[in-house]
């Protein structure tokens, strides 16, 4: 699917795109296993990577046809409690729900998820922030690509930095997008940010 190039879209500022980079064309789990069966190093790269899937299908949710099941992001600020913001609810909802920062601040955000069936290649999140309808950030984080687990799996941010100053307070709009190579939406969602000058 081709992407309009504007505010609505959240990818439309993908480095990715821009290159006119292409995906490697995508390999099942069974093929994988198939492949080159004989060689040692590349049989211990792959249990690291598929894990329980080397024995089979691995179906969290057997009734959801979805490869990744986005369940939560999590806001880690040091010596503070983390903030979590169910991504399982209702669109609606989230666009209710608000994260407190403190200015200056410093956090991360945290993505937790499901893969199952078979390899979801080059996740990407995608974040764009607004205040006042004007977009003052885009930010575009490289996942990675993911084998099926029964167990949750995660990716963490690097440490930003929350703006400072009187004219930094206030409430921000993001609009998220958790896709891949594909171009697989996986999940898009809109939610709210209040800086503040302290935490309450």
């Amino acid at each position: 699917m081709a992407h309009q190039q504007g505010d609505d879209d959240v990818t439309a500022d993908d480095p990715a795109l821009a290159s006119g980079y292409k995906p490697p064309a995508q390999k099942s789990v069974a093929d994988i296993i198939k492949a080159d069966s004989e060689d040692e190093s590349l049989r211990k790269y792959k249990e690291a990577l598929l894990g329980s899937a080397l024995s089979g299908a691995v179906e969290v949710f057997p009734n959801d046809p979805r490869r990744v099941i986005v369940e939560k992001l999590v806001i880690v600020s040091p010596g503070r409690p983390d903030f979590e913001l169910d991504l399982t609810v209702p669109a609606a909802e989230l666009k209710k729900k608000v994260v407190v920062l403190k200015e200056d601040c410093h956090y991360q955000v945290k993505i937790l998820f499901y893969v199952q069936r078979e390899i979801v290649q080059g996740l990407k999140y995608f974040q764009k922030t607004y205040k006042s309808g004007i977009r003052v950030d885009n930010s575009t984080y490289m996942v990675g690509s993911y084998g099926p687990k029964a167990e949750m799996q995660s990716y963490t941010t690097a440490m930003e930095q929350a703006p400072s100053g009187m004219m930094s307070r206030g409430s921000y709009t993001v609009k998220s997008l958790f896709t891949d190579d594909d171009k697989h939406e996986h999940l898009k969602w809109e939610w709210k940010i209040e800086i503040k000058k302290d935490w309450d």
